[in-house]
């Protein structure tokens, strides 16, 4: 079997007879993935958050130096010195939110688009190329992108420390931020940074999808598996579990490093004083202009390597969950 003639994906439901299924298996499909989807992220944040965190705060330190971090592990000693073990949770409420909403909606709109190629320009019999979920996970990250950006921004404002004049660290809560940037920016204030989540979330989907994909093929291609795209043959327990957390984490590393300088860019607009952003001035290509003068290309990847540690375990675990939830409950 030629590697470009992909299996239809393990994340997605079977396609057969897909444009003659009633709207109620439809809409059943749509709820799995909402439900198993949002299970899945939220154990994948849990795991991944405190690295998040100490992410955002190296990401985000001022342009000029000294650095207030050497690296992610004095970010760590500093954090747990000064505030604790909680402070690298501060904030999650939004974030298991904006998982649920981002790991939910990425499968459920990397489905549709699959469904809409199958239905259109492809046939139920015809086997998905790699070209074609690569592009299936571009689509689903461009259509997240619109979601999660209003939530990446209260998350990131909550993760960075603000100084007070008493010297006092101050945390502000998530309502106070909410009602902060919409009274200084008002209503699309809340996508401040969205051309750095957009082309994160696009091209990061197309490789965590398409890696996924990819990996999990080469291990049923290794396994001598035969894989039949219309009928979906090759059910999700051809794979162990350790080569599905395998591919997942593959994924994960994938998605993170291609596409880091877009969220590092975003993650300092994001993180900015809430009445700094003056009439669109910092705009992306601004703040990126800004770094790269500054900082260069480690400053665009500063905090990389701690992000594509962690999302290894993570995106190794979401996929697991959910295929799980997919295998005993769909």
């Amino acid at each position: 079997m030629d590697f470009k003639e992909a299996q239809v994906p393990m994340t997605s439901a079977p396609l057969e007879n897909a444009t003659a299924r009633p709207s109620f298996s439809q809409g059943q499909e749509a709820l799995k993935d909402v439900v198993f989807g949002s299970a899945a992220g939220i154990v994948g944040k849990f795991i991944e958050y405190p690295f998040d965190t100490v992410k955002v705060r190296l990401q985000s330190q001022a342009e000029h130096l000294p650095l207030q971090y050497s690296g992610p592990l004095d970010c760590f000693k500093q954090s747990l010195r000064k505030d604790g073990i909680s402070s690298l949770y501060r904030g999650i409420s939004a974030p298991l939110f904006g998982a649920a909403v981002e790991t939910s909606s990425l499968f459920f709109s990397y489905r549709v688009a699959q469904e809409i190629l199958t239905s259109t320009i492809l046939t139920p019999s015809t086997p998905l190329p790699m070209t074609a979920l690569v592009a299936c996970g571009a689509v689903s990250g461009a259509f997240t992108s619109m979601l999660l950006t209003p939530i990446e921004l209260i998350k990131c404002k909550m993760q960075v420390p603000v100084a007070s004049s008493s010297s006092v660290t101050r945390y502000p809560g998530p309502l106070s931020l909410i009602v902060s940037v919409y009274r200084h920016h008002g209503f699309f204030g809340f996508w401040h940074g969205q051309l750095g989540t957009l082309i994160r979330e696009t091209g990061g989907s197309a490789a965590w999808f398409g890696s996924y994909e990819g990996v999990s093929l080469a291990f049923k291609r290794t396994r001598g598996a035969t894989a039949t795209s219309g009928s979906n043959e090759v059910k999700d327990d051809c794979l162990p579990v350790y080569q599905q957390m395998v591919a997942g984490a593959v994924a994960g590393m994938s998605y993170n490093f291609i596409f880091y300088p877009a969220d590092t860019i975003k993650s300092r607009m994001q993180t900015e004083e809430i009445g700094a952003v003056n009439g669109g001035k910092r705009t992306f290509w601004s703040v990126g202009a800004a770094l790269w003068r500054q900082q260069g290309m480690k400053g665009m990847y500063r905090g990389c390597g701690i992000t594509v540690g962690r999302a290894a375990p993570s995106s190794a675990f979401i996929f697991t969950v959910y295929e799980y939830l997919r295998k005993t409950f769909g």
